[in-house]
């Protein structure tokens, strides 16, 4: 077996990480001068925007370094060994986990400040979109699979996701030949644990928070620890604060869940890069310059959410082009605010 961990990118770092995760839709400024139709629907080009933080380098780099130590595992012993626990446990016989690991963490982040988006975009580099074909075997392997918890945790039902999206991928056949077996819940897990250390670098499980308000919840974590025991592959769960207390409530779960937290963005210069940056992209005939009291509003309006700042300038100009003003300013901020985020108000 071929040392796998060649076929990954070098990993970047500095100012080559920065421009690499960015993203900037192209801009045209004579697009002022098109009808509201025209630019209206230019418009939505602000919400394809990335402008990178120290979130977004710091996300880049755990999962780089997890998916290193999975695909290493891979080619040792110890996954023959485990494959053949893997093959009892699908015949519904006693096993244990050989492989054993703590490659599990978390990234909790409030809704809206982007962190779906910086994995995202950590993914599309680390693994260039690519499958990676393993040594004289021909074993092909997904290098990052992401999938969402279940709304009510069920194990059987993240575990039939897993098979369903690999099969995706790979155009392979687990999903339909478990579901035809009729596979009880401890063989879907000897079943899977098999696919993922053949086929699967790492498992991002998004919406975790999903398991606080559900009495499956612990199973459903329970079976993740079981995963990366028996396939030795890094799972990374992602989620909203709220499970930050679910994982508190024991140690078997705390000790899985070290990870990454973030909160809404601090007023700070990555705040005002941001801001300059979103403002540049003008579709109304005219704007005000950005000053420092517009920055602090947009700040003071937002609560630092990133969502929310993109949300505002984009209705702004939305709200002027629509009623015909045409002009970004404090005014269409203003009525961008009052009519369209009364909810956030309080």
């Amino acid at each position: 077996m071929t040392d796998i961990t060649t076929k990954l990118p070098e990993m970047k770092s500095g100012d080559k990480l920065i421009a690499a995760l960015a993203v900037m839709p192209q801009y045209d400024e004579n697009i002022c001068g098109q009808n509201h139709a025209v630019r209206l629907m230019a418009l939505s080009d602000l919400y394809q925007i990335y402008v990178p933080s120290q979130m977004s380098l710091e996300i880049y780099s755990k999962l780089y370094l997890a998916l290193l130590r999975s695909i290493q595992k891979k080619s040792t012993k110890l996954a023959i060994k485990q494959r053949y626990e893997n093959y009892k446990a699908i015949q519904q016989n006693s096993y244990g986990g050989i492989l054993g690991g703590s490659d599990s963490f978390t990234i909790i982040g409030t809704s809206g400040i982007g962190k779906s988006t910086a994995i995202s975009r950590a993914i599309s580099l680390i693994t260039e979109n690519q499958i990676i074909e393993m040594g004289e075997l021909s074993t092909r392997i997904i290098p990052c699979l992401i999938v969402q918890c279940p709304f009510d945790s069920s194990v059987k039902g993240l575990l039939l996701e897993i098979l369903r999206k690999v099969d995706e991928t790979l155009d392979s056949r687990y999903y339909p030949y478990a579901l035809k077996a009729r596979a009880t819940t401890d063989m879907l897990i000897g079943s899977v644990s098999q696919v993922a250390l053949n086929h699967i670098g790492m498992l991002i499980v998004d919406e975790i928070q999903n398991v606080v308000n559900s009495r499956n919840g612990k199973q459903l974590v329970g079976m993740l620890t079981q995963l990366i025991n028996n396939s030795g592959i890094s799972i990374c769960m992602v989620g909203t604060p709220e499970s930050i207390v679910f994982f508190e409530q024991a140690m078997q779960l705390a000790r899985r869940s070290l990870g990454l937290q973030y909160e809404a963005m601090e007023f700070d210069k990555d705040f005002i890069v941001i801001c300059k940056v979103l403002w540049g992209y003008l579709y109304t005939k005219s704007g005000v310059t950005l000053t420092d009291g517009i920055i602090e509003w947009l700040y003071e309006h937002s609560g630092g959410n990133i969502s929310i700042l993109v949300a505002l300038i984009h209705d702004a100009q939305e709200i002027s082009i629509l009623e015909g003003r045409d002009v970004l300013d404090m005014t269409a901020l203003e009525q961008a605010y009052q009519k369209r985020m009364a909810m956030l108000h309080d």
